[in-house]
């Protein structure tokens, strides 16, 4: 009995120690893995009908897959990219100029700006008291804007170039993913501790997590944005594409959304005495951009998540603060997942208490 409980503890003590060695190895390209995962389960259908149609050529079939992703999403993407950051170091621009009091004279002929200076010239000698100066953060937030990609462009390079790497191992690891998955997954499923149909329950949960919130977050938020973003470009709004992303990310969140950003740029055009731009942008924000979340997302999402608001809005945000980016969709996910734990757990040993 000793010499058999020995063994035992050596073979788990064993086990446990090249699995954390394991951990060690792979875990500069966890985010690279990750994303390959989330990549195989959101086109898995595609691969399957690729599969059928080139009858069972796994290899070309994923290669496909993998092509279809660089041509449509990933080269637009970049562009994209490209083209946010010149309008970004644009905007810090002008942030700066306007503070330093280059742009702040077109203002001041401004009616309600010269009753506010008023209202400001009464109140100011309370902050002359205290000491404080209000343009001098703001001149250092529009100065650290303005020059970020100046004074950091080694870091920028390096960003690039580990961005870069990251984007072919998860292509690489994808192609794999998606041809050897099928057999990957039965392996795993045999390793956890429970019945086929509870095993089967897992991996539905975790595959219908990923769908909802990349379907119903992601492609809902980012036709919000482009709405947004149009809208903002059409009334003439200053940087509409910078706006329309930050709508598009806003958009994410479950509470506040778009309007976040959205009665904002509203209130700046009543400010520049645009009346009717300001309640059309007002109502294509409330009309149209926020009827996308009300009618699009159900449609996408359904059921299929089962997460209270307030519990998705915090797995949101602290999915971003732990993961990053990648945070947007694994911290829903991982409450899904832990959600269908605990449904599990009542329904099979809390019941038998």
């Amino acid at each position: 009995m000793n010499q058999q409980w020995l063994a035992r503890a050596f073979f788990f003590a064993l086990l446990l120690f090249l699995l954390y060695v394991a951990l060690q190895v792979l875990s500069p390209f966890i985010i690279a893995i990750t994303w390959a995962a989330i990549l195989a389960v959101l086109f898995y259908p595609i691969y399957v009908w690729l599969l059928t149609t080139l009858r069972g050529r796994a290899s070309a079939a994923a290669l496909i897959v993998i092509a279809l992703i660089v041509l449509l999403i990933i080269i637009p993407g970049l562009k994209i990219i490209g083209f946010l950051s010149e309008e970004a170091v644009e905007l810090g621009q002008s942030v700066r100029d306007f503070v330093t009091g280059e742009g702040i004279k077109v203002w001041q002929g401004k009616p309600w700006v010269k009753d506010l200076f008023r209202w400001w010239n009464l109140l100011s000698f309370r902050l002359d008291m205290f000491k404080i100066n209000w343009k001098e953060p703001l001149v250092q937030g529009a100065q650290v804007t303005s020059v970020f990609l100046v004074t950091h462009a080694r870091d920028i390079a390096q960003n690039v170039l580990l961005f870069a790497v990251n984007f072919v191992l998860t292509l690489f690891t994808l192609f794999f993913f998606l041809r050897d998955g099928n057999d990957f997954c039965d392996r795993i499923r045999r390793l956890l501790p429970m019945d086929r149909k509870h095993q089967e329950r897992l991996f539905n949960k975790i595959v219908d997590a990923i769908t909802a919130v990349v379907q119903g977050s992601l492609v809902v938020a980012t036709l919000q944005g482009f709405l947004a973003g149009v809208a903002y470009w059409f009334l003439g709004v200053p940087f509409a594409a910078i706006w329309g992303v930050a709508t598009a990310f806003v958009g994410l969140l479950p509470i506040g959304g778009t309007t976040l950003v959205t009665i904002p740029v509203s209130i700046y055009l009543f400010l520049q005495s645009d009346t009717w731009r300001g309640v059309a942008m007002l109502i294509w924000s409330l009309g149209i951009v926020g009827m996308v979340d009300n009618l699009v997302k159900p449609l996408f999402i359904g059921s299929r998540l089962q997460l209270p608001v307030l519990v998705l809005f915090f797995s949101i945000l602290g999915g971003l603060s732990v993961f990053g980016a990648l945070g947007l969709i694994l911290g829903p996910v991982l409450f899904a997942l832990l959600a269908a734990l605990l449904d599990l757990y009542l329904e099979e040993y809390a019941a038998e208490k």
